[in-house]
């Protein structure tokens, strides 16, 4: 495989990188630049397993220097392969430990709903690392639409990115959102409440359907949970009040996978 020729930098002021550093820093940069950051190998390789193309795959020196022919591939569908110098890609970075790579992916269009797909409705979610644990959760277990309402965390921002470890790129997103775009759902919608409903253990799961997963402090918004034509709760002999909203998606996500096996 022939390797094109990349494009050096070594700029602390180069345009690319001031514009990397908005997207890696930024969680609603892509939204205005119409790109997105992949930090670190592990996405990379998700998005490459998924068949998605970079518009542009990025390396530090040393590591293109160390792995040029481990990332051929990627360097070969790339639009276009940039190396930058080792102190300004890990400034570009909002972690505390930089990765030495990344992509820049243009960003999806809006796909249209789909009425009868196994969905997640996201209600007001602000924290991102739920908004990511509840994506990875979703492809694990079947549910390949998610629909974020407006006042969601964004989807494409870093911290969902890299909570979500490569979900993303096997789902159908949809974000920001008003509530009647639910209108359009044909499948069963299933509330998540902390205090009535049936007991998720003893409950017939309608399936496919979409499951309403609500702000983490007030839950599922009233007008919302009116939508709803199951209501579901989570035994917690433990005696805890709530529930973390990602961790209680996984439980209702799997029983639902769990109840079409059965």
């Amino acid at each position: 495989m022939t390797i094109s020729e990349p494009t050096v930098i070594s700029s602390r002021d180069n345009p690319l990188l001031k514009e990397l550093r908005k997207l890696a820093q930024d969680p609603g940069a892509y939204r205005k630049l119409g790109r997105i950051w992949l930090e670190g190998d592990h996405l990379c390789r998700a998005a490459m397993a998924r068949a998605v193309r970079p518009a542009m795959a990025v390396f530090s020196e040393s590591f293109w220097a160390m792995s040029r022919f481990e990332w051929a591939e990627a360097a070969e569908v790339a639009d276009k392969t940039v190396i930058v110098a080792d102190a300004l890609l890990a400034g570009v970075s909002g972690l505390e430990s930089p990765a030495p790579m990344g992509f820049v992916l243009h960003l999806p269009m809006r796909p249209d709903l789909i009425p009868d797909a196994p969905t997640v409705v996201l209600d007001r979610l602000q924290d991102a690392g739920n908004v990511g644990s509840i994506l990875r959760s979703a492809g694990a277990f079947g549910f390949t639409q998610i629909v974020a309402l407006k006042g969601t965390a964004a989807l494409w921002a870093p911290k969902v990115l890299r909570a979500g470890m490569g979900a993303h790129f096997g789902l159908q997103l949809i974000e920001g959102v008003e509530a009647d775009v639910l209108d359009a759902l044909t499948v069963p919608m299933i509330a998540t409440s902390s205090h009535q409903g049936d007991w998720l253990h003893r409950a017939e799961l309608p399936y496919p359907c979409a499951w309403l997963m609500g702000h983490e402090g007030q839950g599922v918004s009233v007008a919302l949970e009116a939508r709803a034509g199951h209501r579901i709760r989570i035994a917690q002999p433990g005696g805890e009040e709530s529930l973390n909203v990602a961790a209680a998606a996984a439980i209702c996500l799997h029983a639902s996978a769990a109840s079409v096996e059965t």
